[in-house]
């Protein structure tokens, strides 16, 4: 938010430089990000003098040049060259001398210097309007006044202004303060703290009346919820045309375009005072009646950028006795606004309910000045003297006269908020005593009112605009703000806590998994909670039923909560291969969100995301893809380090894969993973092939807690490796040989791994060939190998009897 020191010094006359009063205003929570300088001309005439024309004579050598002399107050009169048609001896004309700084309308800088023009000196320029940034003429230079004294500096004849401009980051719960009245206030309050006291000047409006009760337009408020209060009046007889210098200056300063006169006394009103205005032409009212009521959903509207938008059936609608001109409180209709042939206006000043104008704006995609002011709460008593204070400057730039009583509908008036305060609560929380004295001064400053002083405390009535400020916690943190928080003294003694936390704390766990993943080459992606309900008909395994959905979506895409993360994963998966990130490892940890009869649960997920290659191709190795078995390690592994080793495994039936696995660790799923089906991806526009798994982080934490680790010293005698080559049925998987095994020998055998499988020619029909591993070890001695061969017999034994394998 921009305000303008000069604007600010209107309602409070400091004289602080900027830079002292932008550190002020930080203390007391109105923290300025910047300070820039506005010049209602750029450059502001610096170097820029009246200067008289002594001679004018034909450039020898060009036609369309002139060599003058020209006096601009200095020792000697100086040479310049001039291509102006009418310069002539004897006028005034506006000089820029040596090192004088022009700007072009584009704003490009350049700095008149001494030179030669076809051979004659030239010492200066004399200007034209829009080389100064006074106009727009280019047909000849400004002639002045004669009367002007000769080296009268143009800064002051063209009362150039220059201004300080801060820039606040103002937070979203300070509403009082989106005005330069209500910075000023907090100003004031602050000032007074360094026994400074200041009078707060408001705009008077006591010469406010009414001329003719010639032009009378009724309102009816049909929804107060949405609309508590809404006024207006009529002005006839104004002019429109374009704003005097003054006005233009002070909404230029902060960064708004000038459009006419009506126009800009609202927005100058809105930025001084706080209070968002209206002004509807009066010709275009039919019926002469304003109603302030919804309109039914599809209604076809036309706002003033030109884009006609479908009203929803909650949206607050300005209308007249046939149709929608305004969306109240955010944006006016095309049809009904001021034109430069309005003669007479309805100025709407109205307090519209905050909730209602956010849910409005964002339906619509819009984000006004308006707007931005009644989402977060206005002044409802200053809605009639802001209209007020509009009608008189109206009046003065653009003529006219008051032509109607004061329409001003109030039915219930917004109390103001009744706030206890303890003593001893400000004592604890600030972590000092500040005198009781200063408390109700800082309180009165801030138009907080006290109503009654006990020993324990104070009862105060808060103002209905501060709306952040209801509970006592806000009045201690509106107490200390204003005294300052570089005044509270810090302790020398600095006392902590240890808590006992279990090293099974969920982000603990989080953590450890994300670092491993993050060292794998996985890289974490944060997806949005709000989906597009659509997504649950890519699954059979989602019901729409179960979808948490939004009371006000921002849009159809983000309507409910996501029932997995799947699909906000394969976006993002999308996303990037569309930018030519086709290797993609990803990981994600986030919830998902339930809809069940009357209860709404959520649970939270870990998602793994792989596709493309494994790594990156280089010269000495070929590219390896990423396949379901890469995808399995690297689970086992993130298991393996939770101490989750005893899986059990078993086929995944869900329809959003067209192979998947599920490992389970005792009753309880860990976790589902697979390849995506390809009609899933190609809803996302993906051609490659993705892995995808889901933890169910929940049971995870559940089973990750009982497992105790133990830790066992390293054998210091070695181990001993045998292969077996066996001939097997296709329907015999490993687990059954590695089961069998560990059954066979449960001491000594340490690992058994398969490191060949071969089928193909030569091999008897359903058969297959795989080549196994045995590890084995004693922690206590050194194994022989009539030991290992006993064993050996035992398990060629056993896979032959329960296998039905034969050694090849």
């Amino acid at each position: 938010m921009k305000i303008s020191y000069n604007w600010l010094k209107q309602f409070i006359k400091t004289d602080w430089d900027a830079e002292k009063t932008g550190e002020l205003l930080t203390d007391l929570g109105l923290e300025i990000e910047g300070i820039d300088t506005y010049e209602s001309v750029k450059g502001g005439l610096k170097g820029i003098v009246v200067g008289e024309v002594l001679t004018c004579v034909q450039h020898p050598n060009a036609d369309r040049l002139k060599v003058t002399t020209v006096n601009i107050g200095a020792d000697a009169p100086i040479q310049i060259v001039c291509g102006a048609p009418n310069v002539a001896a004897g006028q005034k004309v506006p000089v820029a001398t040596i090192g004088t700084t022009l700007y072009t309308p584009e704003g490009e800088a350049w700095t008149i210097k001494k030179g030669k023009i076809r051979g004659e000196e030239s010492h200066g320029m004399i200007c034209a309007e829009d080389e100064l940034g006074l106009g727009e003429s280019h047909d000849g230079i400004m002639v002045l006044d004669a009367d002007l004294k000769v080296g009268t500096l143009a800064a002051d004849l063209f009362k150039v202004e220059n201004d300080e401009v801060f820039e606040i980051g103002l937070t979203p719960n300070r509403a009082d303060a989106m005005s330069h009245y209500g910075v000023a206030r907090d100003l004031k309050a602050g000032l007074l703290q360094k026994e400074i006291s200041l009078e707060l000047i408001t705009p008077s409006v006591s010469s406010y009346h009414v001329d003719a009760r010639a032009y009378k337009v009724d309102v009816d408020v049909q929804d107060y919820e949405k609309a508590p209060r809404y006024c207006g009046v009529t002005i006839s007889g104004i002019k429109v045309e374009t704003s005097p210098a003054w006005l233009q200056n002070r909404l230029k300063s902060i960064g708004l375009s000038p459009i006419n006169n009506i126009v800009d006394i609202t927005n100058y009103v809105l930025h001084e005072l706080g209070q968002p205005l209206h002004a509807f032409d009066g010709d275009r009212i039919t019926g002469n009646k304003i109603e302030v009521k919804t309109c039914e959903a599809g209604t076809k509207f036309t706002t003033l950028d030109g884009v006609e938008r479908e009203l929803h059936e909650e949206d607050l609608m300005i209308c007249d006795a046939k149709k929608p001109m305004c969306i109240a409180g955010v944006f006016g209709g095309i049809d009904s606004g001021v034109s430069e042939h309005t003669s007479r206006i309805f100025l709407e000043s109205a307090y519209f309910n905050p909730v209602s104008v956010r849910k409005t704006a964002k339906r619509h995609g819009l984000n006004t000045d308006a707007s931005f002011r009644f989402e977060r709460g206005i002044d409802p008593n200053l809605t009639e003297y802001a209209l007020k204070r509009a009608a008189l400057l109206i009046l003065e730039v653009a003529g006219g006269e008051i032509t109607s009583d004061i329409v001003d509908t109030y039915p219930k008036k917004i109390k103001d908020f009744e706030v206890r305060l303890s003593f001893d609560n400000a004592k604890k929380l600030i972590g000092e005593t500040i005198p009781e004295e200063t408390i109700k001064s800082i309180l009165s400053s801030l138009e907080i009112k006290v109503n009654n002083v006990t020993e324990a405390g104070l009862g105060l009535t808060v103002p209905a605009y501060r709306n952040d400020v209801q509970r006592e916690a806000d009045i201690i943190e509106e107490i200390l703000r204003v005294y300052g928080y570089n005044n509270i003294a810090t302790t020398t003694k600095l006392n902590a806590s240890i808590s006992n936390s279990s090293r099974f704390e969920d982000y603990k766990l989080q953590n450890i998994i994300g670092n491993q993943l993050a060292s794998q080459g996985f890289f974490e992606i944060m997806a949005n909670s709000l989906t597009t309900p659509k997504y649950v008909e890519l699954s059979n395994d989602l019901n729409a039923d179960h979808n948490v959905k939004m009371l006000n979506p921002l849009s159809s895409d983000l309507e409910v909560m996501r029932q997995s993360l799947l699909f906000s994963g394969l976006e993002a998966v999308a996303h990037n291969i569309n930018r030519k990130r086709s290797d993609l490892k990803l990981f994600e940890y986030g919830k998902t969100y339930h809809q069940f009869n009357e209860s709404r649960e959520e649970f939270k997920h870990l998602s793994l995301f792989v596709t493309g290659n494994k790594t990156e191709e280089r010269w000495n190795s070929a590219a390896n893809p990423s396949d379901f078995f890469y995808l399995k390690g690297t689970i086992e592994v993130i298991l393996q380090r939770l101490g989750l080793t005893r899986l059990k495994s078993s086929p995944n039936a869900s329809d959003v894969f067209s192979e998947g696995m599920s490992f389970s660790v005792g009753k309880k799923k860990i976790v589902d993973f697979g390849l995506v089906k390809k009609s899933v991806l190609k809803h996302f526009g993906i051609s490659q092939n993705v892995l995808f798994a889901d933890f169910n982080w929940d049971n995870v934490l559940e089973m990750a807690k009982h497992n105790k680790i133990k830790f066992n010293a390293i054998s210091k005698y070695p181990s001993i490796r045998r292969d077996f080559a066996l001939l097997l049925d296709n329907k015999v998987t490993f687990e059954d040989i590695d089961t069998i095994a560990k059954q066979t020998e449960r001491q000594l055998l340490k690992n058994v791994s398969l490191f060949d499988v071969y089928e193909g020619k030569n091999l008897p029909a359903g058969k297959k060939s795989y080549a196994v591993s045995f590890i084995f070890q004693d922690e206590n001695k050194t194994l022989n190998d009539k030991q290992i061969d006993k064993i050996m017999s035992k398990l060629q034994a056993n896979f032959e009897n329960k296998l039905a394998a034969e050694l090849r």
